[in-house]
């Protein structure tokens, strides 16, 4: 074994047993030995909920995507997360593995890098191409810390992965992408990448953006999408005719923690052009809060909007999830907490909402399928830290396009931590529908790795494996 590797290792225990590493020392290709998720805390709030969220946050944010995808030529699911080592809850490494359809099993997951942090917002997600080698995006939480881009040696194949040399065009030339934040990346079969993310002070504080590349390495320049006053979050979606962004914004007079409106913009030229759900056609970046994007006036009603998920049903329209509340703080003071969804009928949006929780980083996901239901998994019930982000995971089904649900399963009980960040796979395949973590939504704690089928189902990816493979154990409640 190299000395590069063995100093790259040498934050894990004896347990992680290192393979490979490239020349520039970034890359691990490490074997793990076993699935540890990230605890992560931020902005303590003096109260009784200790912080503004916290808990297991592998899987976090919820404009990181994807998690996982589906590759039905390997029959696999290939995911990543917000790792952590053996003798730590909350140094950040970046882990890749996948669940073996056929054989119903995972391997000893793949240690990617060190991200050398303990920072959520760094979580990875990742893509696969259409030959299918596996793309991870390194994020990185503002400009203060590098982001990369790896590509595995072989396809369907996570035990090697080299570092990208990954440029954008700029005045003309090519420069090194060194550094984004709030990476959402899709693979478009016979076009490539489209990749939404946000920069920071680009002028606006966090200026959402997007760009493109044929092969994962060249890029377009970037192109500004938004910067309204402060700036905004965005979540995205895309498919072979369309992709689009669905975003917020923050207010120049309030704090960053105040976030409110509701936009959303599509591109079906692969991003040479944007318009409106009606088809108008804008000019970027947009910088007025009227504007022909804007789905509803939240900050006429004096609510928050926490973005969620976006998908297009049958039709091709836009179905956006989202939550709004009174304000950022945790506790019952900022109730209710809404779960709602905005769906263009061809005419107008249709804003219905759907049920409640008790905090705005409860995050799910929304499953359009082709039968026409709507499926919602999300951390929707109490849990055993109440007004703590994640509670007790639920399924939540929809016949009638959003107008009422009703809650098909309770996926988890008597949890000793708040579940949280239930993530939907890219062609989600029905053994392994959503992906999660837990953690102590109060105080730092071990976190472990959950998926469930399309039945409601769990499975708990083992945190320590003696063998190279191992099966997930069905969850058994205390």
């Amino acid at each position: 074994m190299n000395l590069t590797l063995i100093t790259a290792l040498a934050v894990f225990t004896s347990t992680a047993r290192g393979d490979s590493a490239d020349a520039s020392g970034i890359t691990i290709n490490g074997k793990d030995s076993g699935y540890r998720g990230i605890w992560y805390m931020n902005q303590p709030s003096g109260d009784e909920y200790v912080y503004k969220y916290s808990g297991g946050l592998a899987t976090y944010c919820a404009k990181h995507q994807p998690f996982a995808v589906y590759c039905p030529q390997a029959d696999k699911t290939f995911f990543c997360y917000g790792g952590t080592t053996t003798d730590s809850n909350d140094r950040l490494v970046h882990i890749v593995s996948y669940y073996d359809h056929k054989k119903g099993i995972v391997p000893r997951p793949t240690i990617l890098l060190d991200k050398k942090t303990s920072d959520a917002h760094d979580n990875p997600v990742i893509s696969v191409d259409a030959e299918g080698h596996i793309w991870i995006f390194s994020t990185s939480h503002g400009t203060s810390r590098p982001s990369y881009i790896h590509r595995s040696n072989r396809p369907y194949d996570v035990s090697e992965f080299s570092l990208a040399p990954a440029t954008k065009t700029e005045d003309g030339k090519e420069v090194p992408i060194t550094n984004f934040s709030y990476m959402q990346a899709w693979h478009i079969a016979g076009k490539g990448f489209i990749c939404f993310f946000t920069r920071y002070n680009y002028p606006a504080e966090r200026t959402i953006c997007f760009m493109t590349s044929s092969d994962g390495v060249k890029y377009s320049q970037w192109t500004r999408l938004a910067a309204i006053e402060r700036g905004h979050y965005q979540i995205s979606a895309a498919g072979e005719g369309k992709a689009s962004s669905a975003f917020n914004f923050h207010p120049q007079d309030k704090g960053l923690n105040w976030r409110t409106n509701l936009y959303y913009i599509e591109t079906t030229d692969f991003g040479r052009t944007w318009h409106s759900v009606e088809g108008r056609e804008v000019t970027l970046p947009l910088t007025d809060i009227e504007n022909a994007c804007l789905v509803h006036d939240y900050q006429a009603e004096g609510l928050n909007v926490y973005l969620k998920d976006i998908r297009f049903g049958e039709d091709g329209r836009p179905v956006i999830l989202f939550l709004t509340s009174k304000g950022y703080e945790s506790g019952p003071k900022n109730d209710p907490r809404v779960w709602t969804t905005a769906r263009w009928t061809g005419k107008k949006w249709q804003i219905e909402t759907a049920f409640s929780s008790d905090n705005n980083y409860d995050m799910g996901s929304l499953y359009v399928e082709s039968d026409g239901t709507w499926r919602i998994i999300g951390p929707t019930q109490t849990g055993p830290q109440p007004y703590n982000p994640g509670g007790e995971m639920a399924m939540w089904v929809s016949t009638n396009l959003g107008e009422s649900w009703t809650m098909a399963k309770q996926l988890t009980k008597k949890s000793p931590r708040n579940h949280t960040y239930a993530r939907r796979p890219v062609n989600a395949h029905p053994d392994f529908y959503a992906l999660w973590a837990d953690g102590h939504g109060r105080e730092p704690s071990e976190s472990l790795l959950y998926f469930c089928n399309k039945e409601g189902v769990v499975r708990v990816l083992p945190r320590e494996m003696p063998d190279d493979f191992a099966e997930p154990k069905v969850l058994k409640y205390r």
